[in-house]
């Protein structure tokens, strides 16, 4: 875990891939994808669902181990429409119905309102706004300077290099000035490369621990 400073909050970034915000008691996470392996199963494309299963057991072990009133999510909670994963989180849902779960849409989220209230989940369609954070699942560039914005969208991962510039790859948090933006929580994704500039903070996630990569310049 690694402690860091926003807009005098502070948060927690964890090797799980989310942000615990300690003043609201609130986990922030993004770009789940539940049921994306069933929707490539659907189409013909063998892939295995213990993959689902893993993240839903991360997310159960995140709920357990931090004491939360909130789960914020930043957009693409799930991937498309209805497959059996999907009743697969209603059941996880009920077992865990004390939980607030508030998710700011993504693009992935197409299923109806309806299916959402049923589940228990609170939905604002563009932005949510507390105190002087701002949460939006892309284009944080576009939102009111004033506000601190959280994203996701674009599963951002950065390299680490060696010194003989041999590299590895990692998902990170990415914060700028104005917006950060989360790694994909789901491990079912890919992830696109940022180059952190100076002023700027990249913090890779290496198997269970989080930490800071050097800026470009």
């Amino acid at each position: 875990m690694y402690s860091f400073k926003c807009k005098n909050q502070h948060l927690i970034l964890h090797s799980g891939r989310v942000i615990f915000w300690e003043e609201e008691a609130s986990l922030i996470l993004s770009d789940l994808h539940l049921g994306k392996t069933g929707h490539f199963r659907k189409s013909g494309i063998a892939i295995p669902q213990n993959i689902y299963k893993e993240d839903l057991q991360r997310l159960v072990s995140l709920i357990q181990f931090f004491d939360l009133r909130q789960l914020l999510i930043v957009g693409d909670l799930f991937h498309s429409e209805t497959n059996k994963e999907l009743d697969l989180f209603k059941r996880w849902r009920n077992d865990l119905s004390t939980v607030s779960i508030r998710l700011i849409k993504g693009n992935h989220d197409i299923l109806p309102d309806s299916w959402y209230k049923e589940a228990g989940i609170t939905v604002d369609h563009e932005e949510l706004t507390i105190k002087d954070f701002s949460f939006r699942h892309d284009a944080c560039t576009e939102i009111n300077p004033t506000s601190y914005c959280f994203s996701g969208h674009i599963h951002p991962g950065v390299s680490i290099y060696g010194p003989a510039r041999q590299s590895l790859h990692f998902p990170c948090f990415y914060f700028t000035d104005t917006y950060c933006v989360l790694p994909a929580f789901g491990r079912f994704t890919g992830t696109y490369t940022v180059r952190p500039q100076k002023g700027e903070h990249a913090f890779a996630i290496v198997e269970n621990s989080v930490m800071e990569v050097a800026t470009s310049c």
